[in-house]
């Protein structure tokens, strides 16, 4: 049982999809490739079929890479590389290593944070530009030194969903590297741009065609289209993964080779992303991305008629809108009272506010998913309308609702030895 109908919650892009085969592979663990050897050949095509999406260098062998829990650990995989080649290069140079950094924007997504705290990186935060809602190129290399392992370039922001340029970044590090000879790598942070670019913008250079570009993560379960907990990450060749970081065991009855932090898992979601690769194909994808465009499109210009929302989102990043009500210092309500009003027809619309520099911003996104048809687009409009009337009347009488929100019905639910289980439904007062 869900709290809201999944066709109504546009908060993030993972998919509502049914793919028939993988309730078969449900119980699989696909770590033991000795009782389960087919998960191993499932996982190595998918690897191959993403190595010739990105462009990968196959000159010299086969593409590399692997499955993830999540495109997170995906992103912790390529950072962790990244890390390690800087300190075998530094160590054999007989320099510290004891200070690495990574270069990123303060709109970089909450794994980046993890990933310097769990691993001991210096983050360098590069702060938006004003009026910008990601970091500038020339600040992100400005940001470097000897010690950094490496700079993030997203590939769809979670903010509002726009593409860096990676292209020229690449040619700002390439032309850095050749003065300092640091040997700077670009780790291109594609969770959700990663199955969105190659389809809707193929002529984007963002991948393993750019020169610097040593690893890519993205979400299997975002716009890759399969059920939630499957990510990937890709390395530019063999040489881009430390030999370090692989790992050999033979307690389940072969040599086994693994790359990831997680260990036991079902083989569902691979089995899940293999079916899709195949039943889809390019065409099927690119097909599926474009009526996210289109219905992208549709809902902008529906938002856009009612004179009132500014958006701040591309149609050259994902296929989601944020906008946020244009100032208006007489308006009662803000984009907080519009998403807890849309929550009355069962819509999840977050509101939220900005990345640090633009924290003042408040803003409200749709990520509009294959199944957020242009039918039910429009009907969010119709009842953003409903919402938007409602707030104007009944925000415009003082002391109706106060701030954020009026009244909390806030519902416990508590187990007594001596009177049962009971609901305790309680008024906590107003902010």
């Amino acid at each position: 049982m869900t709290c809201c109908h999944p066709e109504q919650s546009l908060a993030c892009s993972l998919p509502g999809v049914w793919l028939p085969l993988t309730g078969i592979a449900c119980s699989s663990q696909y770590i033991d490739t000795e009782e389960y050897p087919s998960t191993e050949k499932i996982k190595d095509m998918c690897v191959s079929m993403l190595g010739d999406l990105w462009h990968a260098d196959t000159r010299n062998g086969k593409a590399v890479g692997t499955d993830t829990v999540g495109s997170s650990e995906g992103a912790l995989l390529g950072a962790l590389a990244l890390k390690r080649r800087w300190q075998d290069r530094r160590s054999a140079e007989g320099r510290d290593i004891s200070k690495p950094n990574i270069v990123m924007g303060t709109e970089a997504h909450v794994v980046w944070e993890k990933f310097t705290n769990y691993f001991e990186v210096e983050a360098k935060w590069v702060p938006n530009r004003p009026g910008k809602y990601m970091a500038d190129n020339d600040d992100l290399v400005a940001a470097c030194d000897e010690n950094t392992i490496g700079v993030v370039a997203i590939l769809g922001t979670t903010y509002t969903g726009a593409f860096y340029d990676v292209e020229g970044l690449d040619k700002l590090i390439d032309n850095k590297n050749k003065q300092t000879g640091w040997g700077l790598s670009i780790h291109v942070d594609a969770a959700s741009g990663g199955f969105v670019a190659p389809f809707a913008l193929p002529e984007l250079k963002w991948d393993f065609r750019l020169k610097t570009v040593a690893s890519v993560n993205a979400s299997g379960h975002k716009y890759g289209l399969v059920y939630p907990g499957i990510g990937w990450v890709m390395w530019r060749s063999r040489e881009h993964l430390p030999e370090s970081l692989v790992f050999h065991d033979s307690y389940l009855g072969k040599d086994q080779v693994t790359v990831t932090l997680n260990f036991s898992k079902s083989a569902m979601n691979v089995v899940g992303q293999l079916y899709q690769f195949v039943r889809m194909g390019f065409e099927g994808y690119r097909e599926v991305i474009r009526q996210m465009q289109h219905t992208t499109q549709q809902l902008s210009k529906g938002l856009e008629k009612f004179g009132i929302f500014e958006i701040i989102s591309s149609d050259k990043g994902l296929p989601l809108v944020t906008f946020h009500l244009k100032d208006d210092e007489t308006r009662p309500y803000d984009e907080f009272h519009l998403a807890d009003r849309l929550r009355e027809n069962g819509w999840v619309v977050p509101a939220y506010r900005l990345a640090q520099d633009n924290d003042e911003r408040k803003v409200l996104r749709v990520v509009c998913r294959w199944d957020f048809s242009p039918t039910l687009a429009a009907e969010l409009l119709a009842n953003m309308q409903e919402a938007l009337d409602w707030l104007q009347v009944r925000q415009g009488h003082e002391g109706f609702l106060l701030t954020h929100y009026s009244v909390y019905l806030h519902t416990t639910l508590f187990i007594s030895t001596h009177q049962g289980t009971g609901v305790h439904l309680q008024i906590v007062g107003t902010e």
